[in-house]
Formats: structure tokens, C-alpha cells, sequence
């Protein structure tokens, strides 16, 4: 589909125009499409069309709206599907279409480009996508749509257009097509008579043309055009556009006036080019420094610079607009080998150097040198008193003398500095000017903390590239036409590359000697090689991913050296404190030093506070060094350990939760391998959420290497937790793997254990006939064993495949056998559970006044074990029973104390459940308003973990229609009190 707001609102699907209703209709459409993607609430909507005083009826009539445009948007929806366009969520509708489908969207995706294209030296390209965009602006945006919205929005998207057409003007003048723009020019002026961008471009057109008279007058007659409007002068940019024009008045016909803008008011400056010291004024209007050594020592900067564009912004915010610093300004950007921290300064360092007419100084302080010798700070200061013009012969004999003389002769000079591949703070510290005006811009792989606490260094970590700029990498580095002839090509090289900047060099370096190669055939080598840095290896150490590791590598002490080794054990793709101490044998406050040399050393960064993550490649270098370094012994240890914390600490949070689950007998875990320990559940759920997916690979990676107990117990552990967050395709994978494990190890309790929560698992995926084959093999696997308890969880999860099957009877077969075997057992938890369960079917058989004493059973002897996860459940199946009886007022008493239970407890997902069961007696009650709050915040838990329930939720709340003022009975949490069901929150 697309749409159209750049004129009247439109809409096609192929090439079909959609009948989109009447005026206020199409204002509700242009309303979404304006806020694409996110949620506009019913009072929004609302507003747009009618303001702060909607007439009567006007919720009613939106609705109306609303589903007219779902309709004609989606003609062939079946009755009973949820709209896939428009969508109702908690916070509101959303038109949820790409951006490509929108032509406003695809305007300002065309603008971000050019502005992409000029700034990496482009302006021919960047010309050629602003007339496009500018070209497909076919009329008056919004036209014909009524409301304040439209109005305010035409507004706003005609200044819009009219900034960009600036910037397209702009750039024509910038590439020399002045004689083609005049007449154009003096159009727009004579429509926009006081827009001072418009007359700026006239004046600078005229005067490149040589018709300097005209472009004299024309600033007088803008002049005069503000004086008599609005009383003012024209602003500071024209102003100094005109004094360039009269201190050139002498100047040979054609050239450029000093400080004239070169592109339009988009490109954010009006700065001419750089000019050599001691000639012409300086950016701030103060002379240059006359007959003074001026040294120009940048490095030449990378013509095929990409991306970045966030880091650049950051850096330049640093300098004041337009006059000099008040302070020294030092930026300190940091970051992993190869991430291009040296690129980044040098391209930035071109851009600004005009700003700095005394020089640029620029130094490679080797600080991760491959020969290991950094350059001494010293050696660096006579290096630049030589390059500010002082003879070797005349340089002071000692380093105080030297460094004083240095910031001596940068004391009243604006010089831009560049300190690369610095060691630390201490190399840095005597090559910092002592007094205001320049820019220092240091790089290194050492977060430089010194610097940043003790001179105000600006820290500008630098990131992995995103996508885009990969890609727009590789296009500058081997062309645009070889990288949009293979998309899918361009994509997977990024992805092998980890979009590491060094690697994608190295890569693009390869496919660009070899223009003959398709970058498929690249592509299919990368993901055939060997899986190591081989395919990163350049002619040269610099351009070796493998070779710029190691100068970190050599760097660090031998215990921060053993753990960045040992980390390639680790599944990844975080680690903790405790983790990464288990897996050293170390305490976890000795291993905060190594951690802490790793993370300075950018070989490690630290994502959140106590968690870390290590880049693809630097792990594969570091299973290069384990393999080469650490004998079996040493990593089946280390592994062992690692396996050894997560059980045994996952165990734990298992038993806080649900002491009166079924258990298993864990080993010792061995010295080195410390569990964490949880006080409070809160704190215990944040671990287990934030190591899921370390857990659920730790399965598998124990159960292929030779940890197979590890690998069943651990399965077992992580059970309940991945099923009640349905994370179902985790748990199948986890399973099975712990099932395979078990069975090659011939352990067959934990291939019981595997196989029957592996059946409950394909029973969540609806595989019927797999769940029923590993559900009865776990079955009859228990009974061998003579395993009671095992045999009665299993023939609960078959009853509950039974009730799913509405094969109801069947399910009260399997309860049977099952509160026999716990009875036998003289288990009185599992017991109580299973009178929950049996009054459950009763439910489903509409049999409530059954259910109603079966559940009422399973809370008395919850009571009385103290199984509070058990008395929550079963409370929550008896306020259900009581909502079919239309006891509705009992039922929410029920709902009430479940909730408070599964409050304390700390189990979000059950929450859930409980609110949308409340949100569900509401409505049947009446409450709409009630209703819509329990189901938010239950709809706010389940997408907070992704929870396949979401869009059930989801659809109740669109059915509920749009938002009605609220009742002082909806669900909520008051500050400071539990919630109730009746929100009274006592």
C-alpha cells in the first residue's frame, strides 16, 4: 500500500485507489499516517478534528471513523481476525505501514540521504536525490483535510519544504551553477519577500556571476523590506555575507567573498574553506597569527569515510558557534581495536580545521604499538616545537623546559591537536596547552578515566557500526554499483564481519583488488572459512585483525591476560561478576581488577553495571589464545566451574520461587564455581531474567563438551521459568538437548526428567502427536525408576494435554492416578494441586458448584503446607468459578488475594494472568473502565517479556473500543498500597 499526504490524502493498494470516506474521515487518516508507527490516543484523534470542545457524540462518531478506515484499508479481512493495519494497543491506534509506503516518510529519507551524500564530499549526488525529493511534492500537503491538526500541519510542512528547497539551492550554487539560479532566485525572493535564506543565495548567485553591483543592492533592498515589516536588520549570517562582499570589492570577478555561505541554511554553517595563518580574518573577525610557523600534520583524511554521523555531532557540539573556546577542549574518543577511533578523529579534524588558523599538530603516540614501545611524552613535545618553528638547535635541554615552551608558544594561538593511539593519562597530561583556544582530540583503547575526572575530557565511546553504515562503508570502499547488485551479499559480509570497521576494511580491501570477484563468492568464503581471524589477515600488521588484537593483548597484566582467555569458554552474550569470577576461580572482588584492565583496555565493555560483553571477533581471538596457551585440564576446569555456578544458582532462585516443587539432589558444586545468592525475589527474577539466554546456550554447550549432568540439571532447573514466560522454542531446544545428553551418558532419571518436560514443551507448540509419544515415554520411564512423584507430574501434564483435547473425562482419569501416587507418597502440596487442577476441568465442564468445593479444598491445604504459589492458583480457579456462577463481587475477592500473592511472591507472569481474569469479571460486571485498566497493566507484563498471550490481551482491548472516562473501581495500584480488585487499595 501507499499513501499520500504531500497534497490531497490519498491512498492505493497496487495500483487500486482506496476509497478513503469523507473529509474528517481522511483528517483521522492523515492523523496516524503524521504519527507513523506510534500510538495516538482516542483524545488525540479527537483533537485533530475538532479541538479542545468536541461536539456531543464525537467518541462515537470516531469509532465510526475508525472502523470505516479499517475496511477500506484491509476490504478482504475475514470476520472475527484482528485488523493487521490499524491497530489498537494500550496506549492508543497505530497505523502500523513502512515508512516506504508514506510519501512524507520516503521525502525525508531522500533529504537524510543527500545530507549522508554532501557531507562525505558527494554535493553531485546529494543535488540530484534533493530535486527528487523535491520533485515528488506534488501539491499543497493535506489539501481539502479540515481540523487544527491539518491546519497546523500544512503549516509546518510548507516551512518544511521551503528549508529544503534552500538546501537544493544551496547545493547548485555549490556546484557552480549560479547562472542557471538568478532568475530562479529573484522568483522566490519576490514570493518570499522577508525569507533572508532566499536573498542570501541571491545575493552570493549574483555575485559569483560577477554582478557584484546587484548583489550589493539586493542586500540593501532586504534591508529596506525588514525595516519597513519589522523593524530590524537582517541577520548575522547576511550580515557577514555582505561585508565579505565589500572587503572583496577588489577581488577578481568570480571569486568567493570571505565567510560566504557555500550551502544552504540545512547544512548548518556558513564558514568559506581554511586559509592560511596570517592571511585574511579569522572565522571570529581577530587576525591570524602573521609570519608565525603554521604546521599542517593531519594525516590525509579517508576519502571513503562513512557513518558515524551521531559521534561527529557530538564531538563538534564541543566547540562554541562561532568564536573561540573559553577553555581547552579535550575530547578523548575510545573504543576496541579496529573500531576506527583514528578515522573518525582524522575526518573530523579536516572538517573543523578552518575553525583553527594558527596549524594543525598531529602525533602517534604508539601506544599500542606492536613493538611494544610506546612513544615517550617527551620525544612527542620536541616533535611539535619543531613543527611550531623552533630550530632542534635552540630547544631547551631538559623535558620541564621543553613542555614549558610548548604551551608557551600555543598560550593566545588557536591550533587544532590530535594525540592518536595514546597508552593512558599519564602520555597525554604534558602534551595539554596550558591556556584557552585549541582543540585536542585524543584517541585510544584506554578509557583515559584520568583525563576525563582530572582535565574535563569529553569521553566519546565509540560503538560498533550499525547496518546502514556498514553498508554504506562497503559501497564507498568498493562501489555503489557492486554493493547494489548483490543486497544479500552486502548483508551476510556485514553480518560476518560483526560490523567491526577494521574487518569490513579488510574485507573491502580484497573484494576492491579483486573487481572480478563477486561479493557472493566473498561472502561464501567468509562463511566457509575456517571460523577464525584467517579471513581478516591483511598484508600488513595495522591492516591483521588478528595482529591489532594482540598489540592489547601483550598490554595486559597475566591475570586480566588468563581471564580474557578464559572468557571464549563463556556462552555469552553477557557475563557477570560472579560468572566471570567462576569461570578465573577467583573471588568475585579479585576479579573486578582483571575485569576492570580488560574494560580500560576495550577488550571488554561494560553494557550495564556489573555485566560485560566481549565483540565477536575478540572472542574468536581469545579461543585462539586458549587453544594455544591453556592446556585441556586448565579449560575443562574453567568449564566446569562456569557450568557448576549456573546450576547451582539458577537452583536456587527455583527453590526461593517454588520451594514446594518436585527437587533433584545437586552435587557439591566445586571449589571456584561460588553460587550467587538471592535474598529477596525480585532481585533473584532480575538475575534469572538477564541470564536466560547464557542459561538456556549453558545447556547446550555443557551437554557438547562433556557435562552432561550439568546439562539435564540445569534443563531442569529452567523449566518452569521458560514455560511460564513461553519462551517455548528455548525450552524445546533446551530440552532436547539436555534429553540427547542424558541418554549418551546413559543417565536414565535425567533422560525422564528431559523427555516429560520436552513433551510439555512440543504440547505449548501444539505438536500433539510429539507431546503425547515424550509425555507417555516419560511415563513409563518414572515407573521403571520407581519414581512416584515423577509419575504423578507427568500424568498432570497429560490430563492437562487431555483438557486442551476437550477430552475432559480423560483429564479426570490421569488426576486420579496422579493424587493416588502423592497420597501414596504423603505429598500434601502436590495433592492440593491436583484438587486445583480436578476443580479446573470441573470448570471447563461447566460443572461449577464442583469446581467451587474443589478449589476451596486445594486452598485449605495450601493453608496448611504454607505452599503460597499453590493458594494463589488455586485462589485464582475459584474467583473463575465464581465469575461463571455471576457471583462477580466473590470472584474479585478471589482475584484480589491471588494477586496480592503473586505480588509478594514476585511472579510477573502470574500477575498477568490474574489481571486479565479481573479485567474479564470486570466487564461481565459492567466496568468498562475497570475492565480496560486491568487488562493494561496485564498487557504491560506480558510485553515486557514478549509473552505469546500478548495478542490476546490485545484484542480484548480493541474490542473494548476506544477510551470512556474511568470508574473509581478499575484495577491499579495506588502508591503505597497493594492492588485490589474492588481499587479500594487496602
Amino acid at each position: 500500500m501507499t499513501f499520500r499526504l504531500l497534497g490531497p490524502v490519498r491512498a492505493w493498494r497496487g495500483g487500486t485507489e482506496l476509497g478513503l470516506g469523507p473529509p474528517q474521515q481522511r483528517a483521522v487518516l492523515a492523523a496516524l499516517l503524521l504519527r507513523r508507527g506510534r500510538p495516538v490516543t482516542a483524545g488525540r484523534l479527537a483533537e485533530a478534528l475538532w479541538g479542545h470542545r468536541p461536539p456531543p457524540g464525537a467518541a462515537a462518531t470516531l469509532r465510526a471513523y475508525l472502523s470505516r478506515l479499517r475496511t477500506a484499508l484491509e476490504p478482504r479481512r475475514p470476520a472475527g481476525r484482528p485488523p493487521a493495519l490499524l491497530v489498537s494497543t494500550p496506549a492508543g491506534y497505530v497505523l502500523d505501514v513502512p515508512p516506504s509506503a508514506v510519501d512524507l516518510e520516503v521525502f525525508e529519507q531522500r533529504v537524510a540521504h543527500a545530507r549522508r551524500l554532501r557531507s562525505e564530499g558527494d554535493p553531485a549526488g546529494a543535488g540530484e536525490l534533493l530535486r527528487e525529493a523535491l520533485e515528488s511534492w506534488p501539491g499543497t500537503p493535506l489539501a481539502g483535510v479540515p481540523g487544527p491538526l491539518a491546519h497546523t500541519e500544512r503549516a509546518r510542512l510548507d516551512e518544511r519544504r521551503l528549508t529544503v528547497l534552500e538546501t537544493s539551492l544551496g547545493v547548485d550554487l555549490e556546484l557552480g551553477r549560479h547562472h542557471e539560479l538568478v532568475a530562479r532566485l529573484r522568483a522566490l525572493c519576490a514570493d518570499h519577500p522577508l525569507r533572508e535564506g532566499l536573498w542570501e543565495l541571491l545575493i552570493l548567485a549574483l555575485y559569483r556571476c560577477g554582478r557584484r553591483a546587484e548583489a550589493l543592492e539586493s542586500y540593501q533592498d532586504l534591508r529596506r523590506a525588514l525595516a519597513a515589516e519589522l523593524g530590524a536588520e537582517p541577520g548575522p549570517a547576511l550580515r557577514r555575507t555582505y561585508a565579505g562582499l565589500l572587503a572583496a570589492s577588489r577581488a577578481p570577478a568570480g571569486s568567493a567573498p570571505a565567510g560566504s555561505a557555500a550551502v544552504g541554511p540545512e547544512a548548518g554553517h556558513t564558514g568559506g574553506t581554511a586559509r592560511p595563518a596570517g592571511r585574511g580574518p579569522a572565522p571570529d573577525g581577530r587576525a591570524g597569527t602573521a609570519g608565525a610557523a603554521r604546521p599542517c600534520q593531519l594525516p590525509a583524511a579517508l576519502t571513503t569515510f562513512a557513518g558515524r554521523e551521531a559521534e561527529l555531532a557530538r564531538v563538534h557540539a564541543l566547540l562554541p558557534a562561532g568564536r573561540e573556546p573559553s577553555t581547552v577542549v579535550i575530547s578523548a574518543i575510545g573504543g576496541m581495536a579496529g573500531i576506527g577511533k583514528t578515522t573518525l578523529a582524522v575526518h573530523f579534524a579536516h572538517r573543523i580545521a578552518d575553525r583553527f588558523p594558527d596549524g594543525q599538530l598531529y602525533i602517534n603516540l604508539r601506544g599500542f604499538d606492536p613493538g611494544g614501545a610506546a612513544l615517550d611524552p617527551a620525544e612527542a613535545v620536541r616533535a611539535f616545537l619543531v613543527a611550531l618553528g623552533v630550530p632542534p638547535q635552540r630547544l631547551p635541554a631538559d623535558a620541564a623546559a621543553q613542555t614549558a615552551l610548548y604551551r608557551s608558544m600555543l598560550a593566545d594561538r588557536r591550533v587544532l591537536i590530535v594525540l592518536d593511539n595514546a597508552r593512558d593519562s599519564r602520555q597525554v597530561r604534558p602534551l595539554l596547552p596550558g591556556t584557552a583556544g585549541c582543540l585536542v582530540i585524543v584517541t585510544s583503547r584506554d578509557q583515559l578515566a584520568g583525563l576525563v575526572a582530572a582535565e574535563g575530557a569529553h569521553p566519546v565511546p565509540l560503538d560498533l557500526l550499525s547496518d546502514e553504515e556498514a553498508e554504506q562503508l562497503l559501497a564507498r570502499r568498493i562501489g555503489r554499483e557492486r554493493t547494489a547488485a548483490e543486497p544479500e551479499a552486502v548483508r551476510e559480509i556485514v553480518r560476518r564481519c560483526a560490523r567491526l570497521p577494521l574487518a569490513l576494511a579488510v574485507v573491502a580491501a580484497r573484494a576492491a583488488t579483486h573487481p572480478h570477484f563477486g561479493l557472493r563468492a566473498i561472502a561464501e568464503e567468509l562463511r566457509e572459512g575456517p571460523g577464525g581471524l584467517d579471513a581478516f589477515a591483511g598484508g600488513e600488521a595495522a591492516a591483521d585483525a588478528r595482529t591489532v588484537f594482540s598489540w592489547s593483548y601483550r598490554a595486559l597484566p597475566p591475570e586480566a591476560a588468563r581471564l580474557f582467555r578464559l572468557l571464549a569458554l563463556h556462552p555469552g552474550p553477557e557475563i557477570s561478576v560472579s560468572a566471570a569470577a567462576a569461570l578465573a576461580g577467583l573471588e568475585p572482588r579479585r576479579v573486578r581488577v582483571p575485569l576492570a584492565a580488560l574494560t580500560g583496555a576495550h577488550l571488554l565493555v561494560q553494557r550495564a553495571p556489573g555485566r560485560y560483553t566481549c565483540h565477536d571477533l575478540l572472542r574468536v581471538y581469545a579461543a585462539e589464545l586458549l587453544d594455544e596457551t591453556d592446556g585441556e585440564a586448565e579449560r575443562r576446569a574453567a568449564l566446569r566451574r562456569m557450568f557448576d555456578h549456573c546450576l547451582h544458582t539458577a537452583y536456587g532462585v527455583l527453590t526461593l520461587f517454588h520451594p514446594q516443587r518436585d527437587t533433584i539432589e545437586l552435587p557439591g558444586a566445586v571449589t571456584g564455581a561460588v553460587p550467587e545468592v538471592f535474598g529477596d525475589r525480585r532481585r533473584a527474577m532480575a538475575w534469572l531474567e538477564a541470564e536466560r539466554q547464557v542459561l538456556v546456550t549453558a545447556v547446550s554447550r555443557a551437554a557438547a563438551t562433556g557435562f552432561p549432568a550439568q546439562s539435564w540439571q540445569l534443563a531442569f532447573t529452567l523449566d518452569l521459568f521458560l514455560d511460564r514466560l513461553g519462551h517455548w522454542h528455548a525450552q524445546h531446544t533446551v530440552q532436547q538437548a539436555a534429553l540427547d545428553a542424558a541418554r549418551g551418558a546413559g543417565d536414565r532419571l535425567g533422560a525422564a526428567y528431559a523427555e516429560r518436560a520436552l513433551g510439555f514443551a512440543c504440547m505449548r507448540l501444539e505438536r500433539e502427536e510429539e507431546a503425547a509419544r515424550h509425555l507417555h515415554g516419560a511415563l513409563e520411564a518414572f515407573g521403571a525408576l520407581g519414581e512416584p512423584l515423577g509419575q504423578a507430574r507427568t500424568h498432570r501434564l497429560l490430563a492437562f494435554a487431555a483438557n486442551r483435547d476437550k477430552r475432559h473425562q480423560d483429564a479426570l482419569e490421569h488426576y486420579r492416578q496422579a493424587l493416588g501416587l502423592y497420597r501414596a507418597a504423603g505429598y500434601r502440596s502436590g495433592r492440593a494441586s491436583v484438587l486445583n487442577e480436578v476443580g479446573w476441568t470441573h470448570i471447563l465442564l461447566g460443572e461449577h458448584r464442583e469446581a467451587l468445593e474443589q478449589c476451596a479444598r486445594a486452598v485449605a491445604l495450601h493453608r496448611e503446607t504454607g505452599d503460597r504459589n499453590g493458594e494463589a492458583a488455586a485462589q485464582d480457579s475459584l474467583g473463575y468459578a465464581l465469575h461463571h456462577l455471576g457471583r462477580y463481587q466473590e470472584a474479585l475477592g478471589c482475584f484480589d488475594r491471588a494477586l496480592r500473592l503473586y505480588l509478594d511472591l514476585g511472579d510477573r507472569y502470574l500477575q498477568a494472568d490474574t489481571l486479565v481474569h479481573i479485567g474479564d469479571t470486570r466487564h461481565a460486571a459492567g466496568d468498562r473502565p475497570a475492565a480496560r485498566s486491568a487488562w493494561r497493566r496485564a498487557l504491560d507484563i506480558l510485553v515486557e517479556f514478549d509473552h505469546p498471550d500478548t495478542e490476546e490481551v490485545r484484542e480484548r482491548l480493541h474490542r473494548l473500543g476506544p477510551e470512556e472516562p474511568e470508574s473509581t473501581g478499575a484495577a491499579g495500584t495506588e502508591a503505597g498500597g497493594a492492588p485490589t480488585a474492588d481499587g479500594t487499595g487496602r
